[in-house]
């Protein structure tokens, strides 16, 4: 007696591609969830990695240079800083801080902390949906 192979075992080749679906919902979902902050931030964040998405560029290499990085987010830093919602945010934050904590920083460590963390975040992204881009299927 001959057993017969369900359809989808035969062509496991379509799952694949539910993968991706799957993996790009969460993503979204788990950017619903980010504190009020980072949803302010990251569409600066994303604009910035956009631009630097081309063929060759420093993002894709092997070990991305961090200076490159702290530059790049230093340019969103500058933009974000003076939004009237982040300023209020940053005085809140920073109102029981002592004054000495607040002259020996040029920059809100947490806004800067939170900018970095986003564009590496980012960058991660950028660079595993390369990866997989690459990837061929025969």
């Amino acid at each position: 007696m001959e057993k017969h192979v369900p359809y989808y075992m035969a062509y496991p080749m379509p799952l694949q591609f539910d993968d991706e679906r799957t993996e790009k919902r969460d993503l979204e979902y788990l950017k619903s969830m980010y504190p009020s902050t980072a949803k302010i931030i990251l569409p600066y964040v994303e604009e910035e990695c956009e631009k630097m998405e081309y063929e060759g560029s420093m993002i894709y290499d092997e070990y991305p240079d961090r200076l490159q990085i702290r530059l790049l987010c230093g340019k969103i830093y500058d933009k974000v800083k003076n939004l009237p919602v982040v300023r209020d945010k940053m005085t809140e934050e920073t109102e029981g801080m002592a004054q000495a904590f607040r002259e020996r920083k040029k920059r809100d460590g947490h806004l800067w902390d939170l900018v970095e963390v986003l564009v590496f975040q980012e960058l991660f992204r950028k660079r595993c949906a390369k990866r997989k881009c690459r990837r061929r299927y025969f």
